[in-house]
């Protein structure tokens, strides 16, 4: 593996990191005050300078140390982490996330911005700690010198105040560490006492510290590594917690952990005495040279600040009030494969399932040969099929299933969007969020971001009001956005809801017949005015501005969601906020679908749009109007839809009782009755793109190739539902039968 692929690894593990970072500082946002959320938050921080620090990306270092050193001081309860802190932190990641993408891609970062919330983050570390500061030259006679690589690194005062020698023994198991720290993790960004004191916090820790390798003034090298320590800690957690904690150093250290051996309760551990009196090093001192001075007072100050880091580590550690007996080596074991995973790069994945997709085929084309030529079904071919039939739907779900993605990554994106839209517009918005765990294929994950973007500003710039307005409405001056997803008939449904002012429908109607979208005196139902915001060029702005104006950002939302075969739908009310819905499917790749035959045609129905098939009986049917049938069925009407008429497959209706119905229901349409020749199976079939191949035609969704090699279209339900409505399909573009 060489450097390149190591660094793509990092920038993976990168995006990780700033994940689990937003989720932590937006929980803390919320009031979650668990130490493990901000541990959690600093360790993202933190891992993300350690690993720049092995690739030489200062900036991103440089802002990282500094945004670790506050989030240091709100782990260790010197720092409350209010709105105003948390608001700070929010912007530091997103400005943190800008460094890591303009490391990796080559791009710059908004330098005035990131030099503000370095002083911010300053600030606040600094406000919270005003005594450190004036004790920093009491431990030596001189001034150390400020370090020459602008880490801002600082020595830190500590006293052995508060050590109790009569604590009693934690419960649990002793394990013996043994670290050694080498050049490069210094060089690194690593920190030899912060690594001790988050290993501190895994139960009771004594630390000896070894400096026997520590050379003369005159033999000394200012960048090398001569500490070492031993680590007797007493913990219930496993050997691959503790390994963990070096996660990011473990290749820049010699590490040692093993299980110690029992020993009696009364036995004290042994204790290696840690000198730290820095006058000791200056008596040493005056026979040297100004530049051994300066070599020596860097070691010097080091070495104090490392040791007290340690020390307040050891002092912080609570003792618990009650303790589980120790795993077993199997509990253990299994504890630490539970969450081993592998980085697989995707074109492989992607290969993997047009594999499968073709495996499908031709295990449909092999069935369908087999049963052609077989009357009985009864062979032992026939039996063999059935079973590598059963086996290749296992194979497809475990394949599509690796490609399954929760949408929390894209969820997240969208809380920076509100936060930076809201500062812009002055407005106080706050982003809710739910069922960010629900899984979809990562195709589709990648092509939602866009949408959801320009979705997002736009209830951020039109629908949340301003605060003087929602005050003066009796409304809570700060806006609420929930974007929610769930799963629903094997679709995934992604809910935008604002709780703003809802559209002004009269507003919209004026500025589209301004905009000549539509004639003046054209009468429209609500649901039609509200659809208007998505035709291309629509604006109720004034002004056009860097958020909004431009007619764009709606019209570009429908036609991504259309690409990936969804809908849109909106439900407003005035006064109240408004609700936008996309329905997407889970898969590209896949379907389970109907076979069915429409005036000589062949379509596939998917499956989970089907609620039942019935055979109509002539007393079932009734006219409705000129043209309009209803189907009853049991005691309820349901419309009657020949889809081989709205899809000008025929010019006259069909005899329903010719044909047999299949009962859908669909997004915002309610229940219908389609009616379609006959039925000759249901399949699972691989979904070939239409529009890519050919144009996009209204009513079918995409295509599909069948087990005798004929092409097949997958009908869009929807959209033969909404024809059905009144809202008919363009003849020009309608598929027609050509035999």
């Amino acid at each position: 593996m060489d450097m390149n692929e190591i660094k793509e690894i990092f920038f993976q593990e990168c995006e990780e990191q700033l994940a689990e970072l937003e989720s932590g500082l937006l929980k803390l946002n919320d009031g979650d005050r668990d130490p493990e959320t901000v541990n959690a938050v600093f360790r993202a921080v933190h891992s993300i300078k350690g690993g720049a620090g092995a690739f030489g990306l200062d900036d991103l270092v440089g802002f990282a140390h500094v945004f670790e050193t506050t989030l240091d001081c709100v782990r260790s309860n010197k720092l409350e982490p209010n709105q105003d802190v948390l608001k700070v932190m929010l912007k530091s990641a997103d400005v943190l996330a800008d460094l890591v993408t303009a490391s990796r891609d080559g791009g710059g970062v908004d330098e005035a911005r990131s030099r503000g919330l370095v002083k911010e983050l300053e600030a606040l570390a600094h406000g919270e700690m005003p005594s450190a500061h004036a004790e920093i030259a009491k431990p030596a006679k001189a001034e150390a010198p400020k370090p020459s690589d602008d880490s801002g690194f600082q020595p830190i005062p500590f006293t052995f105040d508060g050590f109790d020698d009569d604590v009693p023994a934690a419960k649990g198991s002793v394990y013996e560490i043994g670290f050694k720290p080498r050049h490069d993790l210094y060089a690194k960004g690593n920190e030899a006492a912060l690594l001790l004191r988050d290993l501190s916090k895994l139960g009771e820790m004594s630390v000896g510290c070894d400096m026997e390798q520590l050379p003369t003034l005159d033999k000394l090298d200012p960048e090398a590594s001569y500490f070492s320590w031993k680590i007797s800690l007493t913990t219930e957690k496993t050997e691959a917690d503790i390994r963990s904690v070096f996660e990011f150093a473990e290749w820049d250290c010699d590490l040692d952990v093993k299980l110690a051996a029992a020993k009696p309760s009364d036995e004290e551990l042994p204790m290696v005495p840690v000198p730290f009196d820095l006058s000791s090093l200056d008596d040493e001192l005056g026979s040297d040279t100004k530049a051994a001075d300066e070599a020596a007072a860097v070691v010097a100050t080091e070495a104090a600040a490392n040791v007290s880091k340690m020390a307040a580590a050891a002092a912080r550690v609570e003792k618990k009030e009650a303790a589980a007996p120790a795993p077993a080596p199997a509990q253990a074991a299994a504890t630490a494969a539970a969450g081993q995973t592998i980085r697989v790069d995707l074109d492989r994945v992607d290969r993997l399932i047009n594999l499968v997709g073709e495996l499908v085929i031709n295990q449909a084309m092999l069935s369908q040969s087999v049963i052609e030529n077989d009357a009985s079904g009864t062979s032992a071919v026939n039996m063999g099929l059935e079973e590598l039939q059963q086996l290749t739907r296992e194979i497809q779900d475990s394949v599509m299933a690796i490609r399954a993605q929760p949408v929390k990554p894209v969820f997240q994106r969208m809380s920076r969007i509100v936060r930076e839209v809201a500062d812009m517009v002055g407005k106080q918005i706050r982003l809710v969020t739910e069922g960010e765990n629900t899984e979809v294929d990562k195709t589709v994950i990648d092509k939602i971001a866009e949408p959801l973007t320009h979705m997002i500003r736009n209830a951020v710039d039109h629908g949340i009001e301003s605060p003087e307005k929602r005050e003066a409405a009796g409304k809570d001056p700060e806006g609420t956005i929930k974007l929610s997803a769930k799963h629903r008939s094997g679709r995934i449904l992604i809910e935008l809801i604002d709780d703003g002012g809802g559209i002004n429908r009269e507003r919209v109607k004026q500025k589209a017949i301004d905009n000549d979208l539509i004639s003046p005196d054209a009468n429209l139902s609500d649901e039609e005015i509200d659809n208007l915001i998505f035709a291309p060029g629509f604006s109720t702005a004034d002004t056009i501005s860097d958020i909004s104006g431009r007619g764009v950002g709606m019209d570009v939302v429908k036609r991504s969601i259309q690409a990936l075969g969804g809908r849109i739908s909106i439900s407003s009310r005035p006064g109240l906020g408004s609700t936008f819905t996309m329905s997407l499917p889970l898969t590209l790749a896949v379907l389970d679908g109907m076979v069915v035959t429409v005036a000589g045609q062949t379509l596939v129905v998917p499956l989970t749009a089907i609620v039942e098939t019935l055979q109509p009986e002539a007393s079932a049917i009734h006219s409705f109007g000129a043209t309009q049938r209803l189907i009853s069925i049991r005691n309820s009407f349901c419309p009657l839809v020949d889809v081989g008429r709205i899809l000008n497959f025929r010019a006259t209706q069909a005899n329903p009782v010719e044909g047999v119905a299949l009962l859908v229901e669909s997004e915002g349409g309610g229940q219908r009755a389609l009616m379609v020749d006959a039925i000759q199976g249901q399949r699972q079939v691989v979904i070939k793109s239409l529009e890519a191949n050919y144009t996009h035609v209204p009513g079918i969704a995409a295509a599909t190739i069948l087990g005798d090699g004929r092409v097949a279209l997958i009908l869009d339900v929807d959209a033969v539902v909404a024809a059905s409505r009144g809202q008919s399909l363009s003849p020009e573009m309608s598929l027609a039968a050509t035999g």
